[in-house]
């Protein structure tokens, strides 16, 4: 049986030699199934014999393919060669049930539906091991506060756990996304040239397909379908983005102007070939760069699902090239995550000078609030509230060290606010009294 391969060999699903050992796989099985049933003639001694001589090579089948012109036809060439090798001569040549009322759809679709399921494994598995170190350090960052930004201004106080806690959501939603696309790609067709059975008994297929895992296809018409493999290439595709998503915020936490947190610089490494002084967001600038292709590569798999009548191969060339790639750089990408927000250089003091940079800016909310609570109407509050505000906002961008945004208001003769109730506005952690809520529910996360 082939085996299924570890999270470091992704690229070896996709190696034409995984594939050919999977057709090779798939014919074994069928003949197997076929002397089981006892229908096509063919007998278990031949079947034994066909799986203990079966055998193939990427190398030979490439050789026959350039003379025949037709992958499947240098594939069923070569598994013959090896399978009749050692034929007595004058016996009738085992290889003659290899493909016995199948078509090339068959084998091909079946054998890439598990390859499919072999690859998403190996996704899920990268998705709940990011997840488990989000979830992990959200926790650890509970308590660091930073400041919350909209349209990349300054609103209102959080905490940098909340930032983690989201991409961990983030990536269970992305984790339920792959295993439902998963359960769609693991089908398999061994039906005919149409879907119609007309040269093999649908037992061969459920029987092929229980080996593999996989389940038959309730009526293909020779190809699978393609909107499973379209769900599959969407997965992959909203799953790049959740990564990009993450990787843009630390690239954006990593500007020199901000410098919260930035991803880890190795000992021995260089920024800039010309200015010595850099340090990079080039892990997070990669993610960004490679979820384009994985997101493109989903056009082109929406592109594959509408096929001439009952098939052609304009989706084949394509979905060759696209699938792998996808697969190989998503798990590219989570590696380069892990590597990235495991070892993420956190700034918890600069965190905190940025909270107050704008001079108390980001607790409006409060003091229209509390404005409020003092029965002002909230148009008149919002006068107050925003006349002070863009005073201190006019002195910061202007560079003038003049009153900041509690100075103001306490001078404020139409601002009732008494020093204690200032006190208690101006306190960030007076906006994260039910922060608890959201990190019970992370505690129940699990990946």
């Amino acid at each position: 049986m082939i085996e299924r391969y570890t999270r470091e060999a992704m690229g070896k699903i996709w190696d034409l030699q995984n594939k050919f050992d999977i057709w090779q796989e798939i014919e074994v099985l069928a003949c197997e199934a076929q002397a089981e049933l006892g229908q096509a003639g063919i007998t278990r001694e031949e079947a034994r014999w066909i799986r203990d001589h079966a055998a193939c090579t990427a190398e030979r089948i490439a050789e026959i393919e350039a003379v025949t012109n037709h992958d499947v036809i240098a594939f069923t060439t070569n598994l013959a060669e090896s399978i009749d090798a050692e034929v007595p001569e004058g016996a009738e040549p085992p290889s003659r049930w290899v493909h016995y009322g199948m078509t090339s759809s068959d084998l091909g679709d079946t054998a890439l539906s598990y390859q499919i399921t072999q690859a998403c494994d190996i996704i899920l598995e990268d998705i709940a091991k990011l997840g488990e170190t989000c979830k992990r350090r959200a926790l650890e960052f509970k308590d660091v506060l930073c400041v919350g930004r909209t349209h990349g201004i300054h609103a209102e106080p959080m905490t940098l756990g909340m930032k983690f806690g989201s991409w961990a959501w983030a990536l269970k939603r992305a984790q339920t996304r792959m295993e439902q696309a998963r359960e769609v790609a693991a089908t398999g067709a061994i039906s005919g040239a149409v879907g119609t059975y007309s040269s093999i008994d649908p037992f061969v297929e459920q029987y092929v397909c229980e080996k593999l895992g996989l389940t038959p296809d309730p009526l293909s018409t020779q190809v699978l379908a393609r909107d499973r493999h379209a769900q599959v290439m969407s997965a992959l595709a909203v799953c790049a983005a959740t990564l990009e998503s993450i990787a843009l915020q630390v690239r954006l936490l990593q500007q020199s102007d901000v410098i919260e947190a930035e991803e880890p610089f190795t000992k021995g490494q260089k920024g800039s070939s010309a200015m010595p002084h850099k340090r990079n967001p080039i892990t997070a600038e990669r993610v960004c760069g490679l979820a384009r292709v994985v997101k493109a590569n989903a056009q082109v798999a929406f592109d594959d699902v509408a096929l001439w009548y009952e098939r052609d191969i304009s989706h084949s060339g394509a979905e060759r090239v696209t699938l792998a790639d996808s697969f190989i750089a998503l798990d590219y990408m989570f590696a380069k995550m892990q590597w990235m927000l495991d070892g993420l250089q956190v700034y918890p003091a600069k965190m905190e000078h940025d909270l107050w940079r704008t001079r108390g800016l980001i607790f409006s909310s409060k003091v229209l609030l509390a404005l409020v609570d003092t029965g002002m109407s909230r148009e008149d509050a919002y006068v107050i509230v925003q006349r002070n505000a863009m005073k201190v906002w006019e002195d910061i961008q202007n560079a003038i060290d003049g009153p900041s945004y509690r100075e103001r208001l306490e001078a404020d003769p139409d601002c009732p606010l008494t020093s204690e109730q200032l006190d208690a506005i101006f306190d960030p952690w007076a906006f994260l009294t039910r922060i608890d809520v959201v990190f019970d529910r992370l505690g129940d996360l699990e990946f």
